[in-house]
């Protein structure tokens, strides 16, 4: 089973509750942890994973040879990148520009193009000490597009910790989505089972929560709603929430204590044992949704 947690905007506690759900799961399940979020990684700040596995990733773009390619202007042509571009006999190539769709090779008709990969970013994996299989993605500065990075994140599922003291009794993956509502957002929750929104009780709040749960409508994907800093803001989630039958699983109370402990690098079940209950419970929720 596969689990988004994500948030119409930074700053709502996703990560916060990505890696608490996580570490509540990891006491019965064998459970892998994605960070998807490729630009800001962080949450191996709370789940302290040993990263003992590196590899580069990018995207293939491509290479023209000077002596071969007659400047017939097919590639800048196939290219709906504008990823080429032909100045009198010269091709010239943008990387950055570039997706590797790899189109501009199979139609030159001189075979004057090559493909080389193009590192954009890199994936590292290992395990945390709670047992949970951990990868990150991590673009490189610098490059404009985490599209590529975050894709082979989700095909790279880091190995399963052998060593749980009980049989698990299923297998979960929970995947923490960059926040926005942008295109690695959607690709984050696609082939997913279900999606967790984060949000707080405040007019921002409302508006990036709406953006996100239209992408989860239109992927068809059942959704809940946790609510941080609950108490603070207005009543306004909870109508939206009831219009759009979206379930509020869970509310996290505005309170010094949680931001301490978030301050510490502590997860909020390490710092408060009721905390752990009510995660359990939230998960319970969450695999009941998806059964319905």
């Amino acid at each position: 089973m596969r689990i988004v947690v994500a948030s119409g905007k930074g700053g709502t506690g996703k990560t916060t509750v990505a890696t608490s759900l996580a570490q509540v799961a990891a006491e019965r399940d064998a459970v892998r942890f994605l960070d998807c979020d490729v630009e800001t990684p962080n949450a191996a700040l709370f789940l302290h994973p040993r990263l003992d596995v590196h590899r580069d990733v990018g995207i293939r773009v491509p290479r023209v040879d000077p002596q071969t390619c007659n400047a017939c202007g097919t590639c800048a042509e196939i290219c709906r990148f504008n990823a080429i571009a032909v100045v009198g006999e010269t091709t010239l190539v943008f990387d950055d520009l570039c997706h590797g769709c790899g189109s501009c090779t199979w139609m030159c008709p001189e075979q004057a193009i090559t493909e080389h990969l193009l590192v954009t970013g890199s994936i590292d994996s290992g395990t945390t000490p709670d047992g949970i299989a951990f990868a990150r993605g991590m673009m490189n500065v610098g490059q404009a597009m985490g599209m590529p990075i975050l894709r082979e994140l989700k095909k790279s599922s880091p190995a399963l910790s052998p060593t749980m003291t009980v049989p698990p009794r299923r297998t979960l993956e929970i995947r923490d989505a960059p926040p926005g509502a942008s295109c690695p957002v959607v690709e984050t929750m696609r082939g997913a089972d279900f999606v967790l929104f984060v949000t707080e009780p405040t007019p921002f709040g409302l508006h990036d929560l709406k953006q996100v749960a239209a992408i989860a409508r239109e992927l068809g994907l059942p959704a809940g709603v946790v609510i941080n800093r609950d108490g603070i803001g207005d009543a306004a989630v909870d109508a939206y929430c009831v219009e759009s039958d979206l379930p509020i699983l869970l509310r996290i109370p505005m309170d010094r204590r949680i931001a301490e402990a978030i301050a510490a690098g502590s997860t909020l079940v390490e710092a408060n044992l009721d905390d752990r209950h009510r995660f359990r419970a939230l998960l319970e929720r969450i695999l009941a949704e998806v059964t319905v």
